[in-house]
């Protein structure tokens, strides 16, 4: 009981810390999706073998047990600590993303199909740690849309990219830019896009974490060219309203590959 406490008290102040003009950001509106995402920062041997397995054989059917899906599970190639596995995980719900710990705990066959991963002795610790974060959909993309690809399990790679704002009117504008003409110049240039989500509750907030798909790791920065160069982008990067000062104080940019039992 104190936990759901806790968790209840941490997301009302994250939301009323986050509020657009007045309407806080967890109230509902039009069906947009949460998220939650699981960073499982590993040691190489052991520990990387065991934890896909638990990801295959017991977190994803015992998610999908929840009515949550599709799953993404991947392993970072590019990025500041590796080895280190993503788990997205979207849901109607943030309370039950929010809560999802104390489900697993509750479902027989998850607990044994993950008892090695779930129970390991501290001797022999199946992670080093796991981090979360969770996130609300905006408005202009307000679910999860698998790339192509993803039926058949054709190669494919992610870039996960998280912009962090000097402030929080800084951060809404940039979300602001997203909702106001960027999906698209994103699509013009050849990206998949994934998901866009906006922080509620999280490390170095204010933040957005975004997922953008391709076929291969030699795509990216021809992508990012075309991006870079479209005059929509210039326009609407140029409008005053976004380029009075820099909104964007730090990115985050990983290069991620979807582990076999990714649904994504």
């Amino acid at each position: 009981m104190q936990r759901r406490q806790f968790l209840a008290a941490s997301l009302a102040t994250s939301a009323l810390a986050m509020a657009r003009e007045g309407k806080a950001l967890a109230a509902p509106a039009g069906g947009r999706e949460y998220y939650q995402i699981r960073q499982y920062k590993m040691e190489s041997g052991p520990q990387t073998k065991l934890a896909q397995s638990y990801f295959a054989d017991a977190l994803i059917p015992a998610l999908g047990r929840l009515g949550m899906g599709p799953i993404g599970a991947f392993s970072l190639d590019i990025g500041p600590e590796t080895p280190t596995y993503y788990v997205l995980i979207p849901g109607s719900s943030l309370e039950t993303l929010a809560e999802v710990e104390l489900h697993l705990s509750e479902d027989a066959a998850f607990l044994k199909a993950a008892e090695a991963f779930w129970s390991a002795p501290a001797g022999a610790n199946a992670f080093l740690r796991v981090e979360g974060t969770l996130l609300k959909a905006f408005e202009g993309w307000p679910k999860l849309t698998l790339p192509p690809g993803t039926a058949t399990k054709a190669k494919r790679i992610f870039q996960m990219r998280t912009y962090e704002s000097p402030s929080f009117r800084d951060h809404v504008r940039k979300v602001e830019m997203f909702n106001s003409g960027e999906f698209a110049i994103f699509k013009t240039a050849g990206f998949n896009s994934v998901f866009y989500g906006d922080v509620l509750v999280g490390a170095r907030m204010p933040a957005l974490t975004y997922m953008l798909s391709m076929d291969s790791l030699e795509q990216l920065n021809g992508k990012w060219a075309a991006f870079g160069g479209d005059p929509d982008w210039k326009k609407l990067s140029g409008n005053e309203r976004y380029a009075f000062e820099p909104i964007v104080s730090n990115i985050t940019n990983l290069v991620l590959s979807p582990l076999g039992c990714s649904q994504i």
